[in-house]
C-alpha cells in the first residue's frame, strides 16, 4: 500500500521531487491549507512536512491515526507537540545540518554590520551626507567570544571566529571534552564563567525547558560593560525586558537579534526603538542554498522512515554514540539481540506464572556504552510485543509505554561482558531470568544463554521466527519425542538446540521453528511426561 505524504509549507521543489521519484510515495503540496481543514484532513496521511508556519499540535498528532512520521524542513522543533509524537510513536526527522553554514554566516554578518554601523553608513549615503566621522566602529580581532552551546551550527561559529582571530570560549554541558578540543575551543565550566569573560556571547542552544529565559537580568549583568550579545538561536532564551533594560542602561553596547519570544515581531514592541539593536526578521536560514538543503535532508528523511523503517534521523529515539562510522547500522544487530532476548524472557516468565513484569535491566559491555540507551528502548520493545494491542509499538514509545505499565527500566555496563554481547534481566512477580545475546561481526545474531543454560540459537536472518524453549529432564528419547510431536503438528525444525547442566538432570531445548504453531502445540507438548514446560515465542524484527 503506498504511504501518503502532506507538505504543508513552502519548501524546496528538490525536496518534493525527491519524494515524487519514489513509486510507493503519493505527495500532496498543499501550503496554505488552513488550521481548520488540516485537522479534517491529516487522518488521511502517513507522514506530514513542514516548516515553522505549521503546528503540529497535540490534537493534529492524535487526530492524525495513519501519522508514522513528521518532517520539519529546518533545525527547531518547538512547533511540534514533541512529547505526543513520542508516546503515539510517530518519528519526528529534521534537518539540522542543511541551515548550519548560512546561520553561521549571518551570526558574523549581522556582527560586523553592528559593530561598524554598516545600516547607518548605508543609511547616511542614501541621504547625501558623508557621516565619515560620526561612525567609529570596533574590530572582532582579539574580541572574546562565548558561544553557548556547542553544536553543529555552534561549531561553524567557532570555525570562523577562528578566521577573524578571535579567542573562542563555549560552554555545552552535553558536549564531550574531545569536540571543544577538535573545535580549538576553550570550556567553560559554567554559564557564568564563560558570560564573565566574553566580548561578544552567541547563544547557540535550541529552546528547551531547560533553556527558555536562561539569559535573564542576572546572567545579563555578568557580563562587562560594553559586552554584545547576539540571539540567532530561537525567541525566549533570553529575556526581553532585561535586554531592553541592559541596552538602555548602557551596560551592553549592542544586541544583533534574529529570533523572537512570538514572531512575527509586533511593530509596536519595544526591541524596535531600542538602541544599538540590529534586528533581523527571522532570516538565518533564508538562502537559496540552505532551503534546498534542509528541505532535500527532511524529505529524505521521511522517505527513508516510511519505506526502510530507519529511525537514525528521528529526534525522539534514543541517540546512538560512539567509534563507529555508522553508528545506527552497526548498532542495528546488537539492538535485534536485545528485543528478541527480552520478548524470550517475557514470555518464559509468563509461562512460568508471572502475571506482570516488574523490572527490565540490560547490561552491556564498554563497547557499547555509546548504545545503551537505544539497546534499552529495543529491549522494552521486545518485553511488550504481543502484549499491547497497538500497530504503533515501536523504539520511539516503547520506553514510556513500558514504565506507563509500571515496569522499572535500568541500563548499565559490565566489563566482563564480551563485545557485542548484551544481557536482559527481568523480575516478575516471584521470578527473575536472564537471557544473554550476541551479535557476532560478520555473522548473525545468537541467543548464547537462557538462565543458567548455554545455547547457541540463530536468532536472525528473518524478519519474523517461532522460537520454542522447554524443559525437560535429561532422559535418553526426549528429542525424538519432541520431534515427533511437531512433525505430527506439521511443524519444520530449523534449529534444534539442547543444554543440559549436569547429566541425567534438568535440561533445557531452543528450537527454531518455520512456521508459527496453534496453541494446541505447546498442550501436545506437555504431555509428553518428560516435558516440564513449554514456552512459544513469536520474533519479531520489524
Amino acid at each position: 500500500m503506498p504511504y501518503r505524504i502532506l507538505v504543508t509549507d513552502q519548501i524546496d521543489p528538490d525536496g518534493v521531487a525527491l519524494l515524487q521519484a519514489e513509486p510507493d510515495l503519493i505527495v500532496d503540496v498543499v501550503p496554505t491549507l488552513p488550521a481548520e481543514e488540516l485537522l479534517e484532513r491529516i487522518g488521511e496521511y502517513d507522514a506530514i512536512i513542514g516548516r515553522s508556519a505549521t503546528r503540529i499540535s497535540e490534537e493534529l498528532l492524535r487526530r492524525g491515526t495513519r501519522l508514522r512520521v513528521v518532517g520539519r524542513a529546518g533545525v527547531g522543533v518547538d512547533n511540534i507537540a514533541m512529547d505526543v509524537a513520542t508516546e503515539l510513536g510517530i518519528a519526528v526527522v529534521n534537518a539540522p545540518a542543511g541551515n548550519t553554514v548560512a546561520v553561521a554566516e549571518l551570526l558574523f554578518g549581522g556582527l560586523i554590520a553592528h559593530l561598524r554601523h554598516l545600516p547607518q553608513a548605508a543609511e547616511s549615503m542614501r541621504a547625501g551626507r558623508w557621516d565619515r566621522s560620526k561612525l567609529l566602529g570596533s574590530e572582532l580581532r582579539r574580541k572574546t567570544l562565548g558561544i553557548i552551546g556547542v553544536g553543529r551550527i555552534g561549531g561553524e561559529v567557532a570555525t570562523r571566529a577562528h578566521a577573524f582571530a578571535m579567542d573562542v570560549v563555549g560552554y555545552d554541558p552535553y558536549v564531550g571534552d574531545s569536540r571543544f578540543q577538535t573545535l580549538r575551543v576553550r570550556r567553560a565550566e559554567s554559564l557564568d564563567a564563560l558570560l564573565e569573560e566574553a566580548d561578544i556571547v552567541a547563544v547557540r542552544t535550541p529552546l528547551t525547558e531547560e533553556t527558555g529565559g536562561m539569559i535573564g537580568r542576572r546572567e545579563l549583568g555578568r557580563l562587562h560593560r560594553g559586552a554584545v550579545v547576539a540571539n540567532l538561536a530561537r525567541g525566549g532564551i533570553i529575556d526581553d525586558e532585561a535586554l531592553l533594560d541592559a541596552l538602555e542602561s548602557g551596560h551592553l553596547s549592542g544586541a544583533v537579534l534574529d529570533v523572537y519570544a512570538t514572531e512575527p515581531l509586533a511593530a509596536d514592541h519595544p526591541l524596535r526603538r531600542a538602541p544599538n539593536v540590529f534586528l533581523m526578521p527571522h532570516i538565518g536560514a533564508s538562502t537559496a542554498e540552505a532551503q534546498r538543503n534542509v528541505a532535500v535532508d527532511a524529505c529524505a528523511a521521511v522517505r527513508d522512515t516510511l519505506l526502510s523503517g530507519d529511525l537514525s534521523r528521528s529526534l525522539n529515539v534514543a541517540a546512538v554514540e560512539g567509534p563507529w562510522s555508522d553508528p545506527w547500522r552497526e548498532l542495528r544487530p546488537v539492538m535485534v539481540v536485545a528485543r528478541r532476548a527480552a520478548a524470550v524472557a517475557r514470555r518464559i516468565l509468563a509461562d512460568q506464572g508471572a502475571r506482570a513484569i516488574q523490572r527490565l535491566t540490560l547490561h552491556v559491555g564498554p563497547d557499547l556504552a555509546g548504545g545503551r540507551e537505544a539497546l534499552l528502548s529495543a529491549a522494552a520493545l521486545g518485553a511488550l510485543e504481543d502484549i499491547l494491542e497497538t500497530d504503533r509499538l515501536n523504539l520511539i514509545n516503547a520506553r514510556k509505554l513500558a514504565e506507563a505499565r509500571g515496569i522499572e527500566l535500568a541500563v548499565g555496563e559490565n566489563p566482563n561482558i564480551p563485545r557485542t554481547c548484551v544481557e536482559v534481566s527481568m523480575r516478575g512477580t516471584m521470578q527473575e531470568l536472564t537471557v544473554a545475546g550476541i551479535a557476532p561481526e560478520g555473522s548473525m545474531p545468537r541467543l548464547t544463554r537462557i538462565g543458567g543454560f548455554h545455547v547457541d540459537v540463530n536468532i536472525g536472518g528473518r524478519p519474523r521466527q517461532t522460537l520454542i524453549v522447554l524443559t525437560n529432564r535429561d532422559v535418553p528419547g526426549v528429542i525424538g519425542h519432541v520431534g515427533t510431536v511437531l512433525g505430527n503438528a506439521g511443524v519444520n525444525i530449523a534449529e534444534y538446540h539442547q543444554a543440559r547442566l549436569a547429566e541425567g538432570g534438568e535440561a533445557l531445548a531452543a528450537i527454531t521453528v518455520d512456521t508459527v504453531p496453534g496453541p494446541e502445540l505447546k498442550e501436545k507438548l506437555l504431555e509428553l511426561p518428560e516435558v516440564q514446560s513449554a514456552a512459544i515465542i513469536n520474533l519479531r524484527n520489524g
